[in-house]
């Protein structure tokens, strides 16, 4: 041994040398001295005997010589092994067993084998796994023509025979199966099932001594052979896994220590191996070897290294020395993909200290170059790779067919790393088995597939799955036809009997302890079966053949078979979770254990490179759009680059399979979007919300955009069937014509189009041959598009539901008994193999994902084998000749529906499992349009209203549920339920009916109110009484009076009729600018949730708090708020969605030379300029034109001295009022035209927007104000003497045509009394109505028929007035006036009590808004007054105090004669401007008029309220809302058996009118009662309509009956106090300290509960009981039912709880920090947004949600601030207990806050975060940090903040920012990375986004 090498492997020496020291203690002296023995043979005439050294054995003839292992010994043995042969051998003579302990690998089986050899023993092998059980080692029974015999097994045949029992993986097997050997072991005794008794042989020779055999035989007893002798091999248990071994099992063994070879013998035999190779490189190599299964590699946790696969390694590298050595020990140990970073660099570090990091250096095989059959050997291949620039042939084992030269295949597109990789396994191959490991999609069973081909190999493909068992793997039993028990060979022995390649398909899978069944096969070539056969390596079958001289046909008798030399095993799996712990969690396990890494040479199947996956993509599909492949790819690679945990779930979904899937349905419609495939085939619509916004945001960075389809509403997506052939949408497609015409579903569907857009995109994918998934929620219609799509393609289909016990037999054969027979029934999945059908599979989510992976394989090769030896075959060809197979039919699909995984299903991750075979479709509930008109048809009956509401309230509640507030996804099939109920029952009321749906939450509290006010906020009153009315008191209007005359003078006295000149000129428009138009979601509240009143609904404008409204109009159902500090305009619908907002205080200069206060007027224009409105700012008179659609702003310049602003404003320090505004007249806006004028000017200037001129008229009074009573008519108000004047003027002013208008003065004329004339007041108008009330009104109100033109008016000394015959008559106008018992002005205006602080004092002006509105069509005027001014005495009785409110309405109704006061709510917020509030309206709000019968008022908080004022809509609309509650009318229900009726009603009367009024209540006489019958009244039974005469209404109602008795809810209450006190008593807290505690917990109690719902729904989850196989009771086995038909008990199966697998290591808790700013800018802004309130809700948050999840959380919450960043708030192991403690760790927050150091360490605290979290142990690492940094202000780089979030993969960062100032916050999401960084612009955000944050990750698994 050359000296360099000692010093090379001085880290082997120090090794060994530790080794040494460590054994030597437990060996005595001698045990490493190496002595030298050796082995002789030596023939006496006695008999042969063996020596070892000293020790000789004296060999007998073997009975049976088959069963003697050969060739085992090699010529040479090392001494070490001559070691462990002379103590077996010493055990042996002492009759004791013995147990060869050791690492994996062959090397023990090797040495019981060569010393089984060497003395000449028959062997019984036996490889334990974990389904092993004791009629495996005893007895098993097998049925002869109908009788059950007991065949002994091997355990028995051992002892019988004097054989060895050789028992291999003792750990494998489950704890208590090996006992049974127990008694076998100590005493050689065994009791039998069959009776025998077997008895060790001294006992038995010295029974015989007294006895006969014929007497022991009677008595059943069998003799023990004194030569049976166990050797069990085993591994030590601590150290690797498996179960411990049994202590009474243990006593009962002698143990050798059998370790790796040393290193001078294990040099010697690699020597001899590779005599091409330099000896240094094979010293190093194998230096690293040792190294790396030295005692101190295992504790950095890397598993050993396959000291024995180096000889095969070092064949290949005999055949290529120039491979690089780091290459080589890649194919031993692929330490890149098993061992996470530090394991790596750890490998690397050794790599490099042996020299062996040469990878970079040295060529690598490039490519195949030739292949030709190995003349005069069969079976082989000669490979000619090319290498650099030079061939190098080799022989490969090689198949029985044909060879195919590579890349000829029209499948396979060879790619640069796909050649090169089939050049390495062709290397690989030589020597030995190969894995390829890669991850799903990336192409293993394609390169599998072709590399078979190119050597001519049958393919066997065995998908293996988790709880396949042995006996699935090897044998199987069945009966023959005549009712015997038979085992028929798996696939995988006929596979090694005709030397197939076999592929063993998932070997990740499958658990270890059954795997360990083929380490013999895939090592020696060597198999030991259930029914005793054997399988030999060819070449030690011909040695026997030839040793004993017997023929194959005597073999085959002896149930020997040899395995056929070309035979190979090709495993495929994916990855290993890189440095998972092999924790139990589905995530995967790390299941590349040192035992396998021992059985296959591994190759990675790397993924392709963007310009590979491109040729690929091009070769394999012929027309696909390049540009589209190319953004695809680009988005594909850009996620599987980083190494963020999300952008990774989503590369694995974006498969190259998937990529081939997308590209193959682009090159047939290539118009399609590739965002919406992307979306689909990641399922975007169900991932997590985190994962959700990654995907957006990568896609959006690869550009590719989601271009909204411009024909997608106007394509008509109906289906027609059209000459056989049907068309959906834009797709078509022959209609089938199927054998089974009952099959073919056919069921109820009502067209939508967005049902059937799914179907169009189904079709599209159905008729590119995909098999369909579709995922979605309950109830949103997967079975009913299925159904219909296979109805209207005329498929007929099979259906397969699945369940929790589903299992592979239930998939495809049920096995059961007949006659003693078993015969398979074929499951709906084999029949439509069979007959072409279509198989839906249901629930597929709720079957284990181990069971539904065998339909890969079925999808994938169309292969798969069923339980009974058939085997479906999807090429017809390949089935010809073949016995047993079922030819799949072409017309066979698989359309599988799931739930979407995850929370509230539940279920098994269907998708995440197999969802890259399949074309994904999300399913989702319909949009509302589509939803509202697939409702109309199921309820053609029922009112759009209803309809509208539940669509809209579910809308609202799906939103919900995606965003995790509540759980249970509400779906279509609800709806629908809910609306064929009111189809059926209408009277039944909408807020009962929902109750259907909703009860199940009634006990759920917080959910309850989540519900509730969700519906009401639609307006569904659930829980709302029909009594409960609150409507406004009517009081009676005074009589009405005709109180004068207006006389219009047109008399020829010219002085009264004033001509006025007008000029015309264009006006001068600057701009437009474009401003941006935002959009904010319109929280729109119903307001009649609970009881009815006036108001209809309500909301807030998103507006700042110190703004001011100063002006409402409407145009149809658009409402526009203007308001003045800032300017800005809001704009909404009725009933939108939105509310949009220009701001325009850059277009309104904020000051002119010191304070200005803007007041902005609205008119909205009327078509053709729908949707643009014209503002006008009174003090500078800027009038802006403004287009919402747009954003586009110009300014109107009037006049063309108007640009310069008017210097007035200069003296603004004095307190005089400025002087008078100008004005704008809007009541033609509509037409397009408007009036401008200026108080105390003389001029009127006439804008017409359309021609965009104006028309100035010049006056000759000077105006006080302006009222246009029609287009044409105008009545003014001279400003000193308040005369009226009227300008009549031609109906269109165009420019040529010089019309003139002409002024008359009105004048007024009292009414002449009794004492002579006296002088008519003169009334102000407030207002004027601009068009007549129509005539039927006009008679109403003056209790006259009459009809006449007229106008209505209102000022302030009376309720209304009524001018007959203005302004069109010229004869006197009659005056009617409703007076008021006081003038409005002479009330006085100051507010009473807590109202004058908010408004300054005393009002200092008259505002600037009358608000005062007329509704002609509903004959009411409708002001708003201050509560000053409104006669509360009246409206209330004495003892109630009227609430606060902003205003009252005061609706004077002229048809009813009643007048009526509506409180209108106070605001929330008022500006704390008061003196310019008091400017803009007396009372706190402003009104416009909303349609025909109501008004909208908006008050100065911005808050919008619709007001419904018309009688006639009121009633109607009570009837409506009475109707959604229900008919419960508080009568109880009776059960009637049919009879005829006797008397009810009488005939319904009006009843007598009581004159003083008073509360009637029944009594059946009364008009105007309440709860009466027959009379009119409210509530009552039978009465012809309702009278209202303003009492409480009395009902009878069922509620009162049913309510509680008020001590008893006292009682209840009392207690809950009682017991909370006692609490607080317990941890000493305050009551203060409990409502501070109460203030944070209340806030974020719905995100606790619903967090603390997943996590105990998880935990649930994770408990989930397993199917434990073999047991004595439970439910028969279908696997196990012909052990059952023999007699076996153990045949059932019961579910119980899985004990974890011993040696896994124990499941960690999740880690989690928050890291929370307590910085002083958080307290600083905290009064502005809350800040620092809503992170101590966040902190709160946490620390309830986590309370008693310790075991599964362990949380800690640290601060950071200017102060440092690792302030302790919650330390991991004390967390708080109970409020007091949160409580504290709260204040300690708060008081941080205050008192701290200013700066950031944000990014500090971040850092250190990670590094520390990443050190400790855990299942998965969580760092949320809350920040509110202003990264720029402190300079720091957000790239810096992103790689700092993502530095650690084991540690998943988040970071909330608190949004700062301006879009700062968008700017930093932009640059941090997707799903990792969230902005909470409204700080009540924060506690949702951490819960989205726990939701989408940390609970996405437990």
């Amino acid at each position: 041994m050359p000296l360099q090498i000692l010093c090379g492997g001085s880290a082997a020496l120090v090794a060994s040398r530790r080794m040494r020291n460590i054994l030597g203690a437990v060996l005595g002296r001698d045990g490493w001295l190496w002595r030298t023995h050796e082995v002789k043979l030596i023939n006496t005439s006695s008999g042969d005997t063996v020596n070892i050294g000293e020790i000789s054995y004296k060999l007998k003839t073997p009975q049976n010589p088959e069963l003697v292992p050969v060739k085992h010994i090699s010529d040479s043995l090392p001494q070490t092994v001559v070691q462990h042969l002379r103590w077996i051998m010493q055990k042996d003579l002492l009759g004791q067993d013995v147990f060869l302990i050791g690492p994996p690998g062959p090397l023990r089986r090797s040495i019981a084998m060569q010393y089984l050899e060497l003395t000449k023993r028959e062997v019984e092998y036996v490889a334990l796994s974990r389904d092993t059980t004791e009629t495996d080692l005893k007895q098993r029974r097998e049925i002869r023509s109908g009788t059950a015999f007991y065949i002994d097994q091997c355990a028995v045949r051992a002892a019988t025979q004097g054989r060895v029992l050789v028992l291999e993986g003792l750990e494998k097997a489950e704890r208590n199966v090996l006992p049974v050997l127990n008694n076998l072991l100590e005493n050689r005794e065994m009791q039998l099932e069959d009776g025998r008794f077997l008895m060790s042989a001294e006992r038995y020779d010295k029974l015989l001594q007294e006895h006969t055999k014929e007497e022991l035989d009677s008595w059943k007893i069998v003799r023990v052979s004194e030569d049976f002798r166990v050797i069990a091999l085993g591994l030590p248990v601590p150290k690797y896994k498996g179960n411990p071994l049994d202590p009474p099992l243990r006593s009962r063994f002698q143990a050798r220590d059998i370790y790796y070879l040393p290193f001078k013998d294990q040099l010697e035999l690699l020597y001899t191996a590779g005599p091409n190779i330099a000896a240094e490189r094979v010293s190093q190599l194998l230096s690293l070897a040792t190294t790396l299964c030295s005692q101190e590699s295992s504790n950095l946790g890397l598993p050993d290294f396959p000291v024995d696969n180096l000889l095969p390694a070092l064949h290949v590298l005999n055949s290529f020395p120039m491979l690089s050595s780091q290459q080589l020990v890649h194919r031993l140990y692929p330490y890149n993909s098993i061992l996470g970073k530090d394991g790596r660099t750890a490998v690397e570090g050794v790599l490099s200290r042996f020299e062996l990091l040469d990878g970079r250096r040295q060529p690598a095989p490039s490519a195949i170059s030739r292949l030709s059959a190995t003349r005069g050997l069969e079976g082989h291949a000669d490979v000619t790779l090319r290498i650099a620039d030079k061939d190098v042939t080799f022989q490969v084992p090689a198949g029985t067919k044909e060879l195919r030269p590579p890349n000829s295949s029209p499948t396979f597109i060879s790619t640069p790393s796909h050649s090169q990789l089939m050049a390495e396994i062709m290397q690989s191959h030589m020597a030995k088995d190969i894995c390829l490991i890669g991850t799903k999609g990336c192409g293993k069973s394609v390169i599998a597939r072709e590399f078979a081909e190119m050597l001519g190999y049958s393919i066997e493909p065995v998908m293996l799955y988790q709880d396949m068992t042995a006996r699935d793997l090897l044998q199987q039993r069945y009966t023959l036809p005549n009712g015997d028990t038979a085992w028929r060979p798996s696939p995988l022995v006929t596979a090694a009997i005709e030397g197939k390649l076999l592929l063993l398909d998932g070997i990740h899978r499958v658990n270890l302890g059954t795997l360990a069944v083929l380490s013999r096969l895939l090592h020696d070539r060597e198999l030991d079966l259930y029914d005793g056969t054997r399988l030999l390596r060819w070449d030690k079958y011909q040695t026997l053949k030839e040793q004993l001289h017997f023929s194959d046909q005597q073999l085959q008798e002896r149930s020997i078979l040899p395995i056929h030399p070309s035979f190979r095993v090709l495993a495929l799996a994916e990855p290993p979770v890189v440095g998972a712990s092999a924790s139990s969690s589905s995530r995967g396990q790390q299941w590349l254990s040192p035992e396998l890494l021992t059985m296959f040479l591994y190759h990675t199947v790397t993924p392709l490179s963007k310009a590979e996956e491109m040729d690929l993509i091009q070769g394999l599909i012929l027309n696909v759009p390049k540009e589209a492949a190319e953004n695809l790819l680009h988005l594909t690679h850009n996620l599987r680059k980083t190494n963020d945990p999300t952008a990774q779930s989503l590369a694995s979904s974006l498969s190259t399979r998937q990529l081939l899937r997308i590209c193959r349905r682009l090159s047939q419609y290539p118009e399609e979007s590739i965002a919406h495939a992307v979306k689909k085939a990641c399922l975007s619509r169900f991932l997590p919300s985190l994962a959700r916004a990654s995907l957006e945001k990568s896609l959006a960075n690869s550009s590719i955009q989601d271009k909204p389809d411009p024909a997608e509403h106007t394509r008509d997506f109906s289906c027609k069937i059209k000459d056989g052939v049907l068309t959906i949408g834009n797709v078509s497609a022959p209609i089938y014509k199927p054998n089974e015409k009952m099959k073919v579903p056919d069921v109820l569907f009502y067209d939508n189009p967005q049902h059937m857009m799914v179907m169009e995109d189904m079709l599209k994918d159905f008729l590119l041959g995909e098999h369909l998934l579709l995922v979605g929620n309950q109830g949103v219609g997967k079975n009913k598009i299925v159904d219909r799509f296979l109805h209207l393609l005329n498929r007929p289909r099979e259906y397969l539901q699945l369940h929790r016990d589903t299992t592979v037999q239930t998939l495809t054969l049920q096995p059961s008994v007949r006659d003693g027979i078993i015969m398979y029934e074929d499951s709906p999945l084999v029949k439509a193999v069979k007959l072409g059908h279509i198989l839906v599979i249901d629930e597929a989510d709720k079957a284990p994902t181990n069971v539904t992976c065998i339909l890969k394989t079925l999808v994938e090769s169309g292969e798969m084998i069923l339980a009974d030896g058939r085997r479906i075959i999807s090429d017809p060809r390949e089935a010809e000749g073949r016995p047993n197979t079922i030819v799949m039919h072409p017309d066979f699909r698989m359309l599988v529906l799931a739930n979407r995984p995850g929370f509230p299903f539940l279920g098994n991750d269907f998708f995440g499992a197999l969802g890259d075979i399949f074309s994904c479709h999300a399913v989702d509930n319909p949009k509302p349009q589509a939803e509202l008109a697939m409702l109309k048809q199921y309820g053609p009956d029922v009112p759009d209203a209803t309809l509208q509401k539940l669509v809209a309230a579910f809308g609202e509640l799906r939103s919900m549920a995606d965003q995790g507030t509540i759980t249970y996804p509400y779906s279509t099939r609800e709806v629908v339920n809910i609306v064929k109920h009111l189809q059926k029952f209408p009277d039944e009321g909408l807020a009962n009916v929902v109750r259907n749906v909703f009860d199940f939450d009634s006990y759920n509290k917080d959910t309850r109110e989540v519900l509730i006010e969700a519906l009401h906020k639609h307006g569904i009153p659930i829980g709302a009484k029909p009594s409960s009315v609150t409507l406004a008191k009517e009081l009676p209007l005074p009589e009405v009076k005709m109180t004068g005359y207006w006389t219009i003078n047109q008399g020829v006295n010219a002085r009264r009729k004033l001509l006025c000149p007008t000029e015309t000129h264009l006006i001068d428009i600057k701009g437009p600018v474009f401003l941006r138009v935002q959009g904010y979601p319109c929280n729109r509240q119903e307001s009649r949730a609970l009881s009815f009143s006036e108001e209809k609904a309500h909301w807030q404008i998103p507006m700042n708090e110190v703004n001011i409204i100063c002006d409402v109009t409407t145009k149809d159902d658009v409402l526009y708020v203007a308001t003045c500090n800032p300017v800005a305009l809001y704009s909404m619908k009725e009933h939108g969605e939105t509310i949009q907002c220009v701001e325009l205080y850059d277009v309104f200069p904020r000051t002119i030379s010191g304070v200005w206060q803007p007041f902005v007027t609205v008119a909205a224009l009327g078509s053709p300029l729908d949707g643009q409105v014209v503002l006008h700012e009174e003090q500078s008179n800027t009038v802006i034109h403004l287009d919402l659609v747009t954003g586009a702003v110009r300014r109107l310049m009037l006049s063309p001295d108007s640009d310069q602003p008017s210097t007035r404003a200069s003296n603004w320090w004095s307190s005089k009022e400025q002087q008078g505004g100008h004005k704008m007249c809007q009541d033609f806006a509509h037409k397009n035209w408007l009036l401008f004028y200026k108080e105390d000017g003389n001029q009127l200037e006439v804008l017409d927007v359309l021609e965009g001129r104006v028309h100035s008229i010049s006056l000759p009074i000077n105006l006080k104000s302006v009222f246009l009573a029609a287009e044409d008519r105008w009545l003014l108000m001279e400003s000193k003497t308040n005369k009226k004047f009227l300008l009549t003027k031609p109906m269109h002013m165009a420019a040529e045509d010089t019309g003139v208008c002409q002024l008359h003065s009105i004048s007024e004329d009292p009414v002449s009394s009794g004492h002579g004339a006296s002088s008519a007041e003169v009334s102000m108008p407030q207002m004027l109505s601009c068009e007549q009330l129509p005539n039927e009104n006009l008679s109403a109100a003056l209790d006259q028929k009459i009809v006449s033109p007229n106008r209505i008016m209102a000022d302030t000394s009376s309720f209304a007035r009524v001018v007959v015959g203005f302004p069109d008559l010229v004869s006197p106008n009659e005056v009617y006036s409703f007076k008021r018992p006081v003038d409005l002005l002479e009330m006085k205006s100051g507010e009473s009590g807590s109202h004058m602080f908010l408004r300054g004092g005393l009002r200092s002006s008259t505002a600037k808004r009358e608000n005062c509105v007329s509704l002609l069509s509903a004959n009411q005027v409708v002001r708003a007054l201050p509560p000053s001014k409104v006669p509360m005495k009246e409206v209330y009785p004495k003892d109630v105090t009227p609430p606060m409110t902003a205003a009252y309405l005061e609706v004077t109704d002229l048809n009813s004669k009643k007048v009526k006061y509506i409180p209108v709510p106070r605001s929330m917020t008022v500006s704390p401007y008061t003196s310019w509030l008091s400017k803009v309206s007396e009372s706190d709000v402003l009104m416009a008029p909303l349609g025909s019968g109501g008004v909208v008022t908006v008050d100065m908080g911005g808050y919008v309220r619709l007001w419904e004022t018309g009688l006639d809509t009121l009633q109607r609309s009570l009837m409506e809302w009475r109707n959604m509650i229900g008919t419960e009318d508080g009568r109880p229900v009776q059960i009637t058996i049919q009879r005829e009726s006797g008397l009810d009603v009488s005939a319904p009367k009006h009843g007598k009118i009581d004159p003083n009024n008073a509360p009637h209540v029944g009594g059946n006489q009364w008009a105007g009662g309440t709860g009466g019958r027959d009379t009119a009244g409210l509530g009552g039974k039978g009465g012809p309509y309702r009278l209202d005469a303003g009492h409480k209404v009395y009902q009878v109602s069922q509620a009162e009956k049913d309510a509680v008795p008020e001590e008893v809810r006292r009682a209840a209450r009392e207690m809950g106090e009682k017991a909370f006190k006692e609490r607080l008593k317990e941890i000493n807290m305050s009551d203060y300290d409990a409502a501070t505690y109460e203030r944070f917990s209340n806030a974020v109690r719905r995100q606790v509960q619903s967090l603390r719902i997943i996590l105990d729904s998880l935990q649930a989850k994770g408990k989930e009981r397993q199917w434990l196989k073999n047991q004595a009771l439970g439910e028969l086995d279908d696997a196990k039912i012909i052990d059952g038909l023999t007699g076996e008990k153990a045949i059932y199966k019961r579910r119980g709880e899985l004990e974890p697998e011993l040696g896994s290591p124990q499941q960690k808790p999740k880690r989690l920090r928050v890291l929370a700013d307590v910085s002083g800018s958080m307290y600083r802004f905290n009064g502005v947004d809350g800040r620092l309130e809503r992170s101590m809700e966040a902190v709160c948050m946490v620390m309830e949600a986590l309370e008693n999840y310790e075991h599964k959380f362990k949380y800690d919450i640290v601060g950071h601030s200017g102060d440092g960043y690792d302030i302790e708030l919650v330390r991991p192991d004390k967390v708080p207990k109970n409020n007091k403690q949160r409580l504290k760790v709260l204040k300690t927050m708060h008081a941080h806050a205050q008192f701290c150091m200013s700066g950031d360490y944000t990014l500090e605290g971040t850092d250190a975060s990670i590094k520390e979290l990443a050190r400790e142990e855990a299942d998965e690492h969580f760092v949320v940090v809350l920040s509110d940094a202003n990264l720029e202000r402190y300079g720091i780089r957000p790239e810096r903040f992103a790689q700092v979030l993502t530095s650690d993969p084991q540690v998943n960062a988040f970071a909330i920012f608190i949004g700062s100032l301006g879009d700062q916050a968008e700017r930093l999401q932009k640059t941090l990375p997707a799903g990792r960084s969230f902005v909470a612009m409204d700080t009540k955000e924060i506690p949702q986004i951490l819960q989205q944050i726990f939701t989408s990750t940390m609970l996405s698994s437990a």
